[in-house]
């Protein structure tokens, strides 16, 4: 696939779903992250998650991705029961997810086409095709010239896309990010909101938890907000 090439191709995205279903998640001491939470995304849906701090945004996200597990209730991802999945099988459920999450940092011992190729090593990809899926996603956020580059040489907006660009070089058919434009300008905040769409408009379900109510204001996507752990 050439660098410039559209990064996801034409797949069935029937099982690609997330369903919330009575679910709890309550923290040693008491301390209740979610609360009776329930809905549905349906595929090539864009949905951004908006509440306070401390609201459980990021606790609505690991759950999907089994980062965290639910205390009572079903998440079901893609068909499968996330709340009871055995451990074995997470990184299966993994190769279908990207996954942007605030502490899950870059390796500033490697430059940016490394970081990028990083998860399709991992997969077992051949050294060639990973190399130029990683310049697909690389190409995608537009990070192709600063390949070669390491983290600590890139602005923060570079190195969020460069965390976008290692999200999707697996071509997941889910797109989580949490918070991805805290601590941006208006303009990188722009742009990364963009890349976002355009990622959902091949496709791709998206969901995204933000402070930030500008591109809710722009896109009026669909919008799940919590208060204090349960959906508003």
């Amino acid at each position: 696939m050439p660098a410039n090439s559209c990064l996801h191709c034409s797949t069935s995205l029937e099982t690609d779903i997330i369903s919330f279903s009575r679910v709890y998640k309550r923290y040693p001491g008491g301390y209740e992250a979610l609360k009776d939470v329930n809905f549905t995304v349906a595929p090539g849906e864009m949905v951004f998650i908006t509440g306070h701090s401390g609201a459980g945004k990021s606790t609505l996200l690991k759950l999907i991705a089994a980062i965290e597990r639910a205390t009572s209730g079903t998440v079901l991802v893609a068909g499968q029961n996330v709340s009871s999945i055995r451990r074995p099988a997470i990184p299966f459920l993994r190769r279908n997810l990207g996954l942007i999450f605030q502490d899950q940092k870059l390796l500033y011992d490697r430059s940016a086409f490394d970081n990028v190729m990083l998860p399709l090593v991992v997969t077992g990809h051949s050294w060639r095709d990973a190399a130029r899926r990683a310049r697909a996603a690389l190409d995608k956020v537009g990070l192709l010239d600063r390949e070669r580059a390491y983290p600590i040489a890139l602005s923060g907006g570079e190195q969020q896309r460069l965390c976008i660009a290692r999200a999707v070089v697996n071509r997941p058919n889910i797109l989580i990010a949490d918070e991805p434009t805290a601590s941006l300008d208006a303009e990188y905040a722009d742009a990364i909101i963009a890349m976002f769409r355009s990622f959902n408009q091949v496709g791709v379900t998206v969901l995204i938890s933000t402070h930030d109510d500008r591109p809710i204001r722009k896109l009026n996507p669909r919008v799940l907000t919590l208060h204090h752990g349960s959906l508003a």
